[in-house]
């Protein structure tokens, strides 16, 4: 949890997983830039362990999700205004 309050975004991924690529990439054309911890490349990776399944989404501190209610939040344009209200985007 302390990890997931230190910036606006953060999202906890392993290297290797095509949604985990999915979330960063979205974040990143929405202007994002968010915090990611790659569990598989940290050694204390195995110790975050991998409940909620990657990637685990925090915004604003709190757990919004998987790539599936990141991407339902997208879709019903919920995001942005949830990534403004962190501080995660200016305009």
């Amino acid at each position: 949890m302390r990890l997931a309050s230190q910036r606006a975004v953060v999202v906890f991924s392993m290297s290797s997983c095509c949604m985990c690529h999915t979330i960063k990439r979205l974040f990143c054309e929405l202007g994002v830039n968010p915090a990611i911890h790659e569990l598989d490349e940290d050694p204390n990776g195995k110790d975050m362990g991998c409940n909620p399944p990657v990637p685990a989404v925090f915004i604003g501190g709190r757990l919004v999700g998987s790539t599936d209610m990141v991407m339902s939040l997208h879709l019903g344009s919920k995001l942005v205004p949830l990534l403004r209200d962190a501080g995660a985007l200016w305009l």
